[in-house]
């Protein structure tokens, strides 16, 4: 059995989703360039998503109220955003808003 040293898969170019590239038809061709571009905005819209709960959650944790309100109507419009193109659902999204807002309140 032989060692294989330098074996590194890219991370980017096969992430979660990695298209099957044995499309036959014209159809299924365009339909895995959608796919792929679909994946990357959806990939971007989240991380923003995550970023901005992530300042949210720092703003709470250092106790900055004043931030943390001028930031809630920002956040709000970002996680309905996100809930409206189907990346987290619209639950998940009043869920989270629900839950910055009261401990926005116990500050």
């Amino acid at each position: 059995m032989s060692k294989i040293n330098n074996y590194f898969i890219d991370r980017y170019k096969f992430s979660s989703y990695t298209p099957a590239h044995m499309a036959n038809t014209k159809s299924a061709i365009k339909r895995i360039r959608r796919i792929s571009k679909q994946t990357k905005v959806n990939k971007l819209r989240k991380s923003r998503y995550r970023s901005a709960l992530k300042k949210m959650n720092l703003l709470i944790y250092d106790k900055k109220k004043k931030e943390a309100l001028k930031f809630l109507p920002k956040l709000n419009s970002e996680l309905m955003k996100i809930s409206k193109t189907g990346i987290i659902k619209k639950q998940n999204a009043s869920r989270n808003i629900s839950r910055i807002t009261k401990k926005i309140s116990a500050i």
